[in-house]
């Protein structure tokens, strides 16, 4: 069962911008350290960066709240699975939000696709439920 859904499209120029200009105030208020430590080794630092931020603004779609009523980005970070497939981690008001819309019985499961091609970053999420094991 579905229970949200959002995507994000992201100006990979915009977040370079910021990155220029408000430098690690900009990276420590938005990215989690996991994601500051994938990005911050890529060559192409800025669409890295780019892909997280649409990850999180999908995210909170999702969600339902986007970045209001207790939900933050660093309570949205992008983490990759064993096999490398990616996934977001919740924390916070992030992770209270999908406790609550997630039914009795059901465990919740986070789907996230992001992909860049310059000057452009996109982000897709799904939240389902599942039945617990």
């Amino acid at each position: 069962m579905i229970l949200g859904i959002g995507n994000d499209l992201v100006d990979i120029r915009r977040i370079e911008s910021s990155l220029d200009r408000f430098k690690d105030r900009f990276i420590q208020r938005v990215f989690t350290e996991v994601e500051q430590k994938r990005s911050e080794g890529r060559a192409e630092r800025a669409a890295s960066y780019a892909k997280r931020f649409a990850a999180k603004e999908a995210c909170s779609k999702a969600l339902g709240t986007g970045l209001r009523r207790g939900v933050y980005w660093r309570d949205m970070g992008v983490i990759n699975m064993r096999g490398g497939k990616p996934t977001m981690a919740l924390t916070g008001g992030a992770l209270a939000r999908l406790t609550e819309m997630t039914p009795a019985g059901m465990t919740a499961q986070i789907d996230l696709t992001i992909t860049d091609e310059y000057p452009l970053a996109q982000a897709f999420v799904i939240i389902s439920a599942n039945p617990a094991a």
